[in-house]
């Protein structure tokens, strides 16, 4: 198996053939997407990127595992190399030409995260990062923001849209954080707000429905940035599906000060 950071390098050309692929392509007429449940829709176009993708982790890497959202979602991460892939992490804004959209590939090396890419396809911004070895903005480190008072904090989130019977939990978990800092975003990438608390631009983010392929690459950016990425328990191992996939994030002053208001609502 290669090195991590010649991993970084496979999945970063991968999700940058795949962004270029759905950047030139004209968005489905309506009538053509495919609603995989309530408010979750798929169309050709997720899937010829995901094919895209697994050929060229395949091509490299063909004894590897590859977990993607539209091709084998159901299959576990379980395997020596074991590829997380979301090949259009923010469908819904891909379709209504809202500009956040990722693609998302995430590594695990017997069952750890060693490799992480986030391609941002709208403003063709790749982040990276290896296990020990840092995150990166095309090529600049970066780390999570300094901010530790909470009424300076900008914090992102997530709706539970996949999970409406969330929705009451959330509800007063966005008010409570609301009302204590200097504001809360909701773009529709969750790939793209992990890479953005690893960027330093949000200073805490949160959301409680997200699979494997949300969460991956993104973990990775904000461990190797300097902060902290954990479930609403204070678990690490934010892939194994506890609490629906819910995390919180943040550098560690914030991600501390958020998941204790979390665990009281």
């Amino acid at each position: 198996m290669r090195e991590y950071n010649d991993l970084v390098k496979l999945a970063a050309q991968a999700a940058v053939r795949a962004g270029d692929y759905i950047r030139a392509a004209l968005r489905p007429a309506a009538d053509t997407w495919t609603e995989k449940g309530q408010h979750d829709f798929a169309t050709e176009v997720d899937r010829v990127a995901e094919g895209l993708i697994s050929e060229a982790l395949m091509r490299d890497e063909p004894d590897s595992v590859i977990v993607g959202e539209e091709l084998s979602p159901t299959r576990a991460l379980q395997g020596q190399l074991v590829w997380v892939v979301d090949p259009l992490d923010g469908t819904t804004n891909f379709l209504h030409g809202y500009p956040q959209y990722a693609v998302s590939i995430g590594a695990l090396a017997d069952g750890k995260l060693v490799a992480g890419v986030v391609h941002d396809i709208s403003r063709k911004r790749t982040y990276t990062a290896a296990r020990g070895g840092g995150a990166y903005e095309d090529g600049i480190r970066i780390g999570v923001s300094a901010v530790t008072q909470p009424r300076l904090a900008l914090v992102g989130t997530g709706f539970p849209f996949k999970a409406l019977h969330l929705l009451q939990q959330y509800l007063s978990q966005f008010a409570a954080v609301l009302g204590a800092t200097s504001g809360v975003r909701r773009a529709g990438s969750a790939a793209l707000d992990l890479a953005d608390v690893a960027a330093g631009r949000l200073d805490a983010f949160w959301e409680l429905h997200l699979f494997p392929w949300d969460i991956a690459a993104g973990a990775l950016l904000i461990r190797e940035a300097g902060g902290v990425i954990t479930r609403p328990d204070g678990a690490a191992d934010v892939l194994s599906g506890a609490q629906h996939g819910a995390v919180v994030a943040g550098n560690a002053t914030m991600h501390r000060w958020l998941l204790d208001l979390l665990r009281i609502r």
